[in-house]
């Protein structure tokens, strides 16, 4: 049988807000009866827009990640809840808006804080996926219709579909070790989850400071080699898709001006700022880690 999923494409989020505000619009003050009662004015959003600052000038990322319910096929909110929650047979999750009312207690039971709390209704609620509209004959949701830069993608196939879908095209899901099986998917979700370091080059010319094009640059730990890559034209490179897990990772740049080399700790992205290249055996300019 075919069932909804959400594929969600990372890094093409500008955090317009207009998926939060069609998802306000559609249910703020409107009661549909079986699907949700009426949002309230004021309170938190169903539709979560996740902020990420990675770097440091003039090297910073910023990536938004949207987050809402994953209509998961193994809820923990379900086996929380009892009947006060139920999943359709389109794989999408509803909360009742009676029988879950007063079950302020039902919002701890969601692992990616998805359900939110309706103080005027009493009820807790979520993003119901625009089930409402779909009933209706529509092909997508509205945060899909809302948004100018094709973030969302609302798809109806059966699951071994979906499943071949999401190994060809590298999907992935949020907190996938809790094995709830969301049906909620991120297409370049390394772009919120992984690291970078970069830096940039540059070397003293007949009195000159000067950026450097086309310097060798490897990145290794531990002794193993995990990449390489050459400066551009402003002397900067970057290694991307590297794990923050507090490991030691070094950098070395050699070039006709001369080496250098860096070492650091990848917690978080880390821009190295200018590595000053020298000749062996000359004074290193820069102080620091180099070698």
């Amino acid at each position: 049988m075919s069932k909804w999923n959400l594929v969600i494409n990372v890094g093409r989020c500008e955090n317009c807000h207009n998926c939060v505000i069609a998802n306000r619009d559609e249910h703020v003050g409107n009661d549909f009866p079986g699907y949700a009662a009426p949002a309230a004015a004021v309170g938190d959003s169903p539709i979560r827009i996740l902020r990420r600052a990675q770097g440091s000038a003039p090297m910073v990322d910023t990536t938004y990640l949207p987050v809402m319910c994953n209509h998961c096929d193994d809820a923990p909110c379900m086996k929380y809840a009892g009947d006060a929650i139920r999943k359709r047979d389109d794989g999408i999750v509803i909360i009742d808006p009676e029988k879950a009312r007063g079950r302020k207690d039902i919002l701890g039971s969601c692992p990616y804080r998805a359900i939110v709390w309706n103080e005027e209704q009493h009820v807790p609620q979520t993003w119901i996926f625009d089930a409402h509209l779909l009933d209706q004959g529509w092909q997508r949701p509205r945060c899909q219709q809302s948004c100018p830069t094709e973030v969302f993608e609302a798809v109806k196939l059966d699951d071994a579909t979906m499943e071949k879908k999401a190994s060809s095209e590298g999907l992935k899901v949020l907190k996938p070790d809790l094995s709830t099986k969301p049906r909620v998917w991120y297409r370049n979700l390394d772009k919120w989850e992984t690291c970078f370091v970069g830096g940039s080059v540059s070397a003293e010319i007949a009195g000159v400071v000067d950026c450097i094009e086309g310097a060798q640059v490897t990145l290794s730990q531990a002794g193993k080699v995990l990449g390489s890559t050459v400066t551009d034209g402003f002397g900067d490179f970057r290694f991307d898709k590297l794990v923050g897990d507090g490991g030691t990772y070094r950098v070395d740049v050699s070039h006709a001006h001369g080496n250098v080399g860096r070492d650091c700790v990848l917690s978080e992205s880390v821009y190295l700022g200018e590595l000053r290249l020298t000749r062996p055996g000359a004074a290193n300019s820069r102080g620091g880690a180099d070698a």
